[in-house]
């Protein structure tokens, strides 16, 4: 049996009894407060939205045209750069960032003073500061990954900043395994499929999209 001669015993996790106590006071306190002055449905409206909340990324295929106040090329060829530049510069608000062209136009980054509207455009990522470039996880879809090797046909696809064509292509084929979309500007003047016939592993590079489907 557990004999505890004073309350404010020191607990495992380094707290004490009546520490810990009095957090659940001035918690339920708080709760009530903003219960009273809100109500109920604003509280549990609060909580719904914290359970619900993700980090911020930023959005392949948008661009934020204007409110430009510097631009620079990115010889990486990366968007990652430019969500970087912007997080270290204090006057920057959004970004857009634009893959390298088929017409031999360098990628480039630009940095905005406003957090801009985004507007549809297959030619970008843009984002707000904060936004990280976040590559959707390994699935249907690989975000700025390559599988390089494993080819038996490869052939000019429409430029699609998430390459469907390609992806659509390899389903289509009883033969592809994997594929990988080769945005045009990265060693190419045109967009390009690449269908496997072995999965190999996975490599980031902004250059591709890439896909297992079988």
């Amino acid at each position: 049996m557990w004999h505890f001669a004073e309350k404010d015993v020191l607990l495992s996790d380094g707290g004490t009894w009546q520490g810990n106590a009095e957090r659940r006071m001035r918690v339920r306190t708080l709760v009530r407060s903003f219960t009273y002055t809100f109500g109920l449905a604003a509280f549990l409206s609060v909580l719904a939205a914290l359970a619900g909340a993700r980090p911020a990324c930023a959005q392949l295929g948008f661009d934020r045209p204007g409110g430009d106040y510097a631009s620079a090329p990115v010889p990486s060829g990366d968007p990652a750069v430019c969500a970087a530049r912007c997080e270290h510069d204090k006057s920057c608000r959004s970004w857009s960032f634009s893959y390298p062209s088929a017409s031999g136009e360098q990628a480039m980054c630009w940095l905005k003073r406003e957090v801009v509207p985004r507007a549809k455009a297959s030619c970008c990522v843009s984002g707000v500061r904060g936004a990280g470039v976040i590559e959707p996880a390994l699935g249907e879809a690989e975000y700025s990954i390559d599988r390089v090797g494993g080819d038996y046909r490869s052939f000019d696809t429409p430029v699609d900043p998430r390459g469907k064509a390609c992806a659509a292509a390899c389903k289509a084929d009883s033969r592809c395994r994997a594929w990988t979309y080769l945005r045009p500007g990265y060693g190419t003047a045109a967009a390009q499929c690449f269908l496997k016939d072995t999965i190999k592993p996975p490599r980031r590079s902004p250059c591709c999209v890439s896909g297992v489907v079988r």
